[in-house]
């Protein structure tokens, strides 16, 4: 069993494009969901600091693809999300370019979490992105945010129901997670040593 511990994070750069991405043979593990999942809010409570990753109660607040740089030796990726509802037509088409170059070009990827909100039903957005990603082979487990925003006995039943009722080909493995009062961080960070132990330069 992995146990990973997290010792130092910096925010290391942007990037709006693959050319622009660091060139390092460092391992990286992405995150990320539609908007206002809870995406920075996780992050910060994985790495235990309160602004790493930027949040914001307007969604849209990540449009880059961010960097964070882990006890030098791996790297966090936060992504923009997907689903915006309040953004301009040309600043969506751009998101999407950005999250679809990113997939597509990325050699050093091992391990990408996509963010579900545990109160929502399974929406047509986030089944379509699963599917997108098992096409490109891009391995991703799925991480349910806000635990704490429902009854806590309630929470592997809703996640088994959604499970359930993707009906798709694939049967992604699923954790439960809180960034207010940090359920589920040990979980997460055990999946992420498990793909990095063999990673880096």
């Amino acid at each position: 069993m992995i146990n990973l511990k997290i010792k130092s994070s910096i925010f290391y750069k942007s990037s709006s494009n693959p050319d622009e991405l660091p060139q390092t043979n460092k391992p990286e593990i992405a995150f990320i969901g539609r908007s206002n999942v809870g995406k920075s809010s996780l992050i910060n409570m994985l790495v235990q600091k309160k602004n790493l990753a930027k949040t914001s109660g307007k969604p849209g607040k990540t449009q880059l693809i961010n960097h964070f740089l882990i006890d030098n030796k791996w790297f966090l990726i936060d992504l923009p999300g997907y689903g915006y509802t309040n953004l301009s037509k040309s600043a969506k088409s751009k998101i999407i370019s950005v999250i679809n170059d990113f997939f597509i070009q990325n050699k050093k990827l091992v391990l990408t979490f996509l963010l579900i909100d545990i109160r929502h039903e399974p929406l047509k957005i986030d089944l379509e992105f699963m599917m997108w990603l098992k096409g490109l082979k891009v391995k991703f487990v799925l991480i349910f945010t806000k635990s704490d925003k429902i009854n806590h006995k309630f929470c592997e039943e809703k996640v088994k129901f959604y499970l359930e009722k993707l009906q798709i080909k694939i049967k992604p493995k699923a954790l439960i997670s809180s960034s207010f009062s940090k359920f589920g961080r040990e979980e997460i960070l055990r999946e992420i040593g498990k793909e990095i132990q063999f990673g880096g330069d």
